[in-house]
């Protein structure tokens, strides 16, 4: 459950900066949206294997 919370605090931490790029044009916020969308996307992965792990060692 620590991941998931670190999930959810990364997408609102990443909230300013896209709304920097896609309502302001800004490009550095755009670098930092792409990155925290990998730093997510890694996170999930991560969460995916660990619910998969939780669930086969259920049975």
């Amino acid at each position: 459950m620590e991941k998931f919370s670190k999930l959810k605090e990364l997408v609102a931490s990443v909230e300013a900066d896209a709304d920097k790029f896609y309502n302001s044009g800004n490009g550095a916020a755009g670098t930092r949206v792409r990155k925290a969308m990998q730093d997510l996307k890694n996170l999930a992965q991560e969460i995916r294997s660990e619910v998969t792990e939780k669930k086969n060692n259920g049975k």
